[in-house]
């Protein structure tokens, strides 16, 4: 069959090539076009467009780079119009994908599937009278969804959570057991312990969050401070950020190897909060936005959960520190990652803690449940036309 599939950002690109994989396990005639990654054009997508290009958040930059985004809406359609595959694959990125959704409902019978659903539980439920209507089949990687489109009267199938899926595969490679001689050794950094700094995947998160994080680091002059190389930011980005006082070193593309030798870590609310759980580092949710004391108003009126953080909503609990928009202070941040460092006052209970989420997600495997998912959907869809 032909699978077209969409995301718009770096944890999309990462979930979508693994869904790719596991599809081609399951359909060894699959063929595949994208909008993602390369990643996603390394599992044998035709990529049409890199996230790169796709990847604006808040108001600004959408409203700056609206030409744009438009531009990539128009290539879309066509391209999946001309291409005319079997099923038409959303991962996340609503504002875009919801638009995709929309227009394929009206103008063919391509069949629709999304793959880790829109936050609606978060803000924007209205959202779920759209999919109701132009999402074929849910395929959620959240526990607690099911009951909550339940609830909406719309059916959303549980998989399992790739992040559990692509931490697990780590830990079967040769750099899972490795010491930390090796890692600083391949990286020439010097052998002292590490603070890991995961500032986002895009270059607006990088900008906001990244100069507060260094800053909140300074003191703790016992251990090197290393940032994670998103995949889609130039390295030469990072160079403006860097202090001229202390090396600060940028790794890119080893984002779990640098995890698994870090004491603790900083790191901006998303995909990455989950990863780092699973990979039982003590972490620091960290979210500047500018106007911070406006956004936390907005924040308390239009935001329908308590957290943002991937880890304490699976908890529905505070099991990470999240510091957001005007709660964002480098002494905040501070104060927060020395508690956490070892032999910090909350350290042993976030370990605790995680260990009840990770039992939460359950066992890896979510991309082949998902496969399986899908093309069993999709053949019942066919057997249904031929009746």
């Amino acid at each position: 069959m032909k699978y077209y599939l969409i995301a718009g950002e770096a944890s999309g690109d990462l979930h979508g090539s693994n869904l790719m994989k596991a599809l081609r396990d399951e359909d060894p005639e699959a063929c595949f076009r994208c909008m993602g990654g390369d990643l996603m054009q390394g599992a044998g997508g035709t990529l049409v467009r890199h996230y790169r290009h796709m990847a604006y958040m808040g108001f600004i930059p959408v409203l700056t780079h609206l030409h744009t985004i438009l531009a990539n809406m128009r290539r879309c359609k066509a391209d999946i119009r001309q291409w005319q595959p079997d099923v038409v694959i959303l991962i996340d990125y609503p504002g875009f994908n919801l638009d995709i959704a929309k227009y394929l409902h009206a103008k063919t019978d391509i069949p629709v599937f999304y793959y880790i659903s829109p936050k609606i539980w978060a803000w924007k439920e209205y959202r779920i009278r759209r999919i109701r209507r132009d999402v074929d089949a849910m395929f959620s990687i959240l526990p607690f969804e099911v009951d909550y489109f339940h609830r909406l009267n719309y059916h959303a199938t549980y998989v399992g959570n790739p992040c559990v899926d692509a931490v697990d595969a780590f830990r079967h490679t040769s750099q899972f057991s490795e010491d930390a001689e090796t890692f600083e050794a391949e990286h020439h950094l010097p052998h002292m312990p590490i603070i890991a700094l995961l500032a986002g995947s895009r270059e607006q998160e990088i900008r906001d969050n990244l100069p507060i994080m260094l800053q909140a680091t300074t003191k703790f002059t016992s251990h090197q401070v290393v940032i994670a190389g998103a995949p889609g930011i130039a390295p030469e980005y990072y160079q403006r950020f860097l202090p001229h006082d202390r090396h600060v070193a940028v790794v890119r593309g080893q984002t779990y190897r640098l995890l698994q030798h870090s004491d603790a870590a900083l790191v901006t609310s998303g995909t990455a909060t989950l990863e780092t759980a699973l990979l039982r580092i003590p972490q620091v949710v960290c979210y500047y936005t500018a106007f911070g004391r406006l956004i936390s108003l907005l924040r308390r009126m239009l935001l329908k959960v308590k957290y943002i953080s991937l880890v304490n909503l699976i908890a529905q609990r505070e099991v990470v520190k999240e510091l957001v928009a005007d709660q964002m202070t480098a002494e905040a941040v501070e104060a927060n990652l020395r508690d956490i460092m070892p032999g910090g006052a909350h350290r042993q209970q976030m370990l605790r803690d995680y260990d009840s989420v990770i039992a939460m997600l359950g066992e890896s495997g979510a991309s082949s449940r998902a496969a399986r998912a899908m093309i069993k959907k999709l053949n019942d869809m066919n057997n249904g036309k031929t009746k």
